[in-house]
């Protein structure tokens, strides 16, 4: 499979220009609105001008750098502040291929289909290791997979596409699993806001110098326009070095957007993601409702946007997903473009309150 050239954005288009009306699943774009205090961040920084209209510090605003370190309980100097989550998994991804030993990249399988192409481009070799179907990560699997070429072990709980979340003895034994082979763990959380298990650990809470994690406020404030993420490096070295490619590559990241997030985080309240959380978890009991009344095999997440399910003798294929799209109205995401063990899956992202109608159609279809 070619992970150099994810589908994401063609199913979008073709999507987009169909004739006929489509249910959008395949986007994860979060449809519930911003916090109120991501517009008033936007609207303060729209009066400032002047020096407040140019660059950023390279390793972002030292306010919002300051609030992330005082949330995680590590110094502001580990902390960069990046054009979104991807950019940080990109610098992650390159101090662990270029800092440690060997230039293999630990994957899981299924997998994000962004990290592969990262991989290669950075000159790694991409390896997998393979999930459970429920997507649960078996840490002895992972340490099976392991050789003294594995510079970098990469992860995501919540997980995209599974929506599994890893669990303390999981985490646990996947940093002593890095820290005796000597590669750096990517721990990408940008979903941890939508843990509906209560048993997310952030690999944050161990203390290891070989442990990179990795977050967005994408989803978190529902602002994937805005692209604003940002790395915890294990030490301020790290994150010096991870800033000076992010300089090298972009200069610097995007200051209103920056503002905004930071006025954000300091005026919203929790109960804006408890609501997100509640709305997803409606949407999930009714998907998954309906999954079963069709006779499909799916997933149960814990966290996450997204369902994997399976209809019997359906390939999880592009030409597949292109039928659902012209003869049903839905669009997904073929499971395929996640790796081999799910060609024959496919997934959904609920962002949509068409959740029933959607799941109306496909059951008029299969």
């Amino acid at each position: 499979m070619d992970y150099n050239a994810p589908e994401f954005f063609d199913l979008m288009d073709y999507t987009a220009n169909a004739d006929h009306d489509v249910i959008d699943m395949v986007s994860g774009n979060p449809d519930w609105g911003s916090p109120p205090g991501v517009s008033e961040g936007l609207h303060e920084y729209a009066d400032l001008g002047g020096d407040e209209f140019q660059y950023p510090p390279t390793e972002g605003l030292l306010e919002l750098r300051e609030t992330v370190a005082e949330e995680h309980g590590v110094s502001t100097d580990r902390i960069v502040i990046t054009v979104g989550g991807g950019e940080a998994n990109y610098l992650a991804m390159a101090l662990g291929i270029e800092r440690w030993p060997g230039t293999d990249a630990l994957l899981t399988d299924p997998v994000y289909p962004y990290y592969p192409g990262k991989i290669q481009m950075l000159g790694g070799t991409d390896r997998y290791v393979r999930a459970e179907v429920d997507g649960r990560l078996d840490p002895d699997a992972v340490r099976a997979r392991m050789t003294d070429e594995t510079a970098l072990v990469v992860v995501n709980s919540p997980n995209n596409p599974t929506g599994a979340v890893y669990g303390e003895s999981t985490m646990s034994e996947l940093v002593d699993i890095v820290e005796e082979y000597d590669a750096l763990l990517l721990s990408d959380e940008a979903y941890d806001h939508f843990d509906f298990s209560g048993r997310f650990t952030s690999a944050l809470e161990y203390d290891s110098d070989h442990v990179v994690v990795t977050k967005s406020f994408s989803k978190t404030l529902a602002i994937t326009g805005f692209r604003v993420g940002y790395g915890v490096f294990p030490s301020a070295a790290l994150a010096d070095a991870a800033r000076d490619r992010h300089m090298l590559t972009l200069t610097a990241g995007v200051r209103p957007s920056q503002h905004a997030v930071l006025y954000a985080l300091r005026s919203t309240a929790p109960e804006y993601h408890e609501q997100s959380r509640e709305l997803l978890a409606e949407r999930f009991e009714t998907f998954t409702e309906a999954l079963d009344a069709m006779g499909a095999e799916h997933t149960s997440p814990d966290g996450g946007f997204y369902i994997m399910a399976r209809f019997d003798g359906y390939q999880g294929s592009t030409e597949n997903v292109k039928r659902l799209i012209d003869e049903a109205g839905v669009a997904c995401m073929p499971g395929d473009g996640f790796g081999d063990s799910r060609t024959d899956w496919l997934r959904f992202a609920l962002m949509t309150p068409r959740i029933e109608e959607a799941a109306d159609r496909l059951a008029a279809f299969f």
